[in-house]
């Protein structure tokens, strides 16, 4: 049942409201992924490996956002499970390159469609003519307010 009661000033935050999309959009995934055991935040990281082969984990943090201690911690769960790689580059003995197993490639092929079909139900909720403004005003903000 649902409460008739008002949010009041949340209801026009963008603060708010991205939070609020953003954890319905986790919601919609982790449902919709089931049995795989992938978070939003590792898939991001094994799509974004799997288009930069031997890429850094610093370049990993500038590529998703994600700060620089959760990533070595995706990263090194990742290992764990078998679907990445990583081992010292040549250039710098202190940074990692890191690559897709043939699991972790696997595993993305079968997170993709399912990764897809989230974003047409979030899309949904909209008119079809607002849906690519709706995709390019998040790149502008992820893009203008990135430090």
């Amino acid at each position: 049942m649902k409460n008739n009661h008002r949010s009041g000033p949340l209801e026009a935050s963008a603060l708010h409201l991205l939070h609020r999309a953003g954890q319905r959009a986790e919601e919609l995934f982790t449902n919709e992924t089931g049995k795989v055991d992938l978070t939003p935040r590792q898939y991001a990281v094994l799509a974004c490996v799997s288009h930069n082969p031997d890429i850094s984990q610093t370049g990993l943090v500038e590529q998703t956002g994600v700060d620089r201690s959760t990533l070595a911690d995706i990263v090194r769960r990742l290992v764990k499970k078998g679907l990445l790689q990583r081992k010292r580059t040549r250039r710098d003995a202190r940074m990692y390159a890191v690559r897709l197993t043939a699991k972790g490639q696997s595993a993305l092929g079968a997170v993709k469609p399912v990764a897809s079909r989230v974003d047409q139900r979030i899309l949904a909720a909209l008119k079809t003519d607002q849906r690519g403004d709706f995709i390019e005003a998040l790149g502008e903000i992820v893009k203008s307010l990135h430090a």
